[in-house]
C-alpha cells in the first residue's frame, strides 16, 4: 500500500510531458522528437541518476535532493535557471489554451472570442486576450491559496494524471473511429496504457482534500461552460430553422412577387445554406426590396485541422441574382472574409467592399422557453451570448457596412 502510494509522487517526475503534445500542434512531430530524444530525455536521466546516487550516498538530501545536488556557488544561479524554465514550461500552456480555445469556439462549443495572429507565416501563432486573462487571474489566484509549491503538487498530480487517462481514452477513439481498428486489438493497446494511468491516479486520489480538488472543480465548471453554450446553440438554431423556408420556394415566391431590386449586393450571414435566412426574411417584409445580387454566405467547420485553399470554397448560382456560398475552414483556422475575397473574384463574385452591405442576425434571447435546459443553464447561455464576440469582428466584416436585424428567442 505505502508503494502504490508513492506513486502518487513519483508521477511528478514525468509531468510535463504532456505539454509537448501542445507544441506538437505548433512545431509538428519531428522538431519534438528531436528535442525529447537528443536533448531533454538524456538531460533528465542524467538529472535523476545524479538525485538518486546523492540520495544513496546522503539520506539528509531528501528534503530538497534538487538543489542538494547542487554546489553551493552556483545555487542562485541555479534558482535563476529554474525559475526560467518554469517561464518556458509555462508557454506550453498558454500556447495550448490558445489553440484549444479557438477549436471549441469553431466546433460550438464556445462563445466567439478575440483571436489575434502574431505570424504571417504560422497559422498556430495566435494570442486570445480573454484566455490570457484567465489564466493570469487564475495563476495569481492558485499562488494565494497554495502558498507553497508543495502544496500544489496535489493539484498537478490530479490534474496530469486525469489528462493522461483522457488522452488514452481519445486515442482509442482514433484507433476504432479513424483508424478503422477493431475494439477488441484497441482495447488490448488502449488498456494497457489505461492499465498505467489509472495506477498513477488511483495514488494522487489520496491528496484530493488536500489541493487535488481544484483541478476537478476546474474541469467540472469548463464542462459546464462548454456543454452549455453547445446545447444552448442547438435550441437557438433549431428556432431559426423553423422560421427558414426553404430555398426553392423561397425563390418561386419571389417569381411571382414584383420586388424592387436596388443596385448592390447584399450578404447574409447564415449557418445553413439550404433554406432561406430568418435575417433575409426579415430584411424583405420590413424593407420590401432586394438588391440586384444577393449572397447567402455560411461560414462551415470540417472535422480537420486544416482546409486546403483549392477545397474550401463551394459557389452555387441559384439564378435570379442569388448565390450560396460555403467557406469550409478546419478548427485550427480562423475564418476571415478577406481571405475568401480574391477568390471569390475568380469564381464571378467579386464583392467590392463599397458597394457590398452584410446582414446579421442579433438575438435577443430569454429563459421563458419550453425547452429542457434548467434555467440557470438557460441564464449562463444567456449570459454567454451576451459576452461573445460579435460576429462582425470575428469574420472579419467591415463594420461600416453591416446591419443587423433583430429577433426574439425563447429557450
Amino acid at each position: 500500500t505505502r508503494a502504490f502510494l508513492i506513486l502518487g509522487s513519483v508521477v511528478l517526475v514525468i509531468t510535463g510531458g504532456e505539454a509537448l503534445y501542445a507544441d506538437m500542434g505548433h512545431f509538428g512531430r519531428r522538431p519534438i522528437r528531436l528535442a525529447w530524444l537528443f536533448f531533454a530525455m538524456p538531460a533528465l536521466l542524467i538529472n535523476y541518476f545524479g538525485q538518486s546516487a546523492l540520495l544513496l550516498r546522503d539520506s539528509a538530501a531528501a528534503v530538497n535532493p534538487f538543489y542538494a545536488l547542487v554546489p553551493s556557488v552556483a545555487l542562485y544561479p541555479m534558482i535563476v535557471v529554474a525559475t526560467a524554465a518554469a517561464i518556458v514550461a509555462s508557454q506550453a500552456l498558454i500556447s495550448g489554451s490558445f489553440s484549444l480555445t479557438r477549436q471549441a469556439v469553431q466546433i460550438g462549443y464556445c462563445p466567439r472570442v478575440r483571436i489575434i495572429h502574431t505570424s504571417s507565416i504560422l497559422e498556430g501563432q495566435i494570442y486570445i486576450p480573454e484566455v490570457n486573462t484567465a489564466i493570469g487571474v487564475g495563476t495569481i489566484a492558485l499562488v494565494l491559496a497554495f502558498r507553497d509549491s508543495s502544496n500544489l503538487a496535489a493539484a498537478y498530480g490530479i490534474a496530469v494524471t486525469g489528462t493522461m487517462i483522457i488522452t488514452s481514452i481519445l486515442f482509442h477513439e482514433v484507433l476504432t473511429k479513424i483508424w478503422k481498428w477493431p475494439e477488441w486489438r484497441a482495447a488490448l493497446l488502449t488498456g494497457l496504457f489505461l492499465v498505467v494511468d489509472l495506477a498513477f491516479f488511483g495514488a494522487n486520489i489520496i491528496k484530493v482534500g488536500q489541493g487535488g480538488w481544484v483541478p476537478i472543480v476546474a474541469a467540472i465548471g469548463v464542462f459546464t461552460l462548454m456543454t452549455t453554450w453547445r446545447r444552448g446553440r442547438v435550441i437557438v438554431q433549431r428556432v431559426l430553422n423553423e422560421s427558414s423556408l426553404p430555398l426553392d420556394l423561397f425563390l418561386k415566391d419571389l417569381q411571382r412577387k414584383d420586388v424592387p431590386r436596388v443596385p448592390g449586393t447584399a450578404v447574409f450571414m447564415t449557418s445553413d445554406v439550404t433554406g432561406a435566412p430568418p435575417v433575409l426574411l426579415h430584411h424583405l417584409k420590413h424593407n420590401k426590396v432586394l438588391h440586384q445580387r444577393v449572397v447567402m454566405m455560411s461560414f462551415q467547420t470540417r472535422g480537420v485541422p486544416t482546409v486546403s485553399r483549392r477545397e474550401r470554397l463551394a459557389v452555387q448560382d441559384w439564378g435570379l441574382g442569388f448565390f450560396t456560398v460555403v467557406a469550409d475552414y478546419g478548427f485550427a483556422e480562423s475564418p476571415e472574409l478577406s481571405d475568401l475575397m480574391p477568390d471569390l473574384a475568380t469564381r464571378g463574385l467579386e464583392l467590392k467592399t463599397h458597394d457590398t452591405s452584410f446582414y446579421l442576425g442579433r438575438e435577443t434571447l430569454f429563459a421563458t422557453g419550453k425547452s429542457k435546459l434548467a434555467r440557470w443553464r438557460k441564464q449562463l447561455f444567456i449570459i454567454m451570448a451576451r459576452n461573445a464576440q460579435s460576429a462582425t469582428a470575428y469574420f472579419g466584416l467591415p463594420p461600416n457596412r453591416v446591419v443587423e436585424l433583430g429577433a426574439q428567442i425563447q429557450l
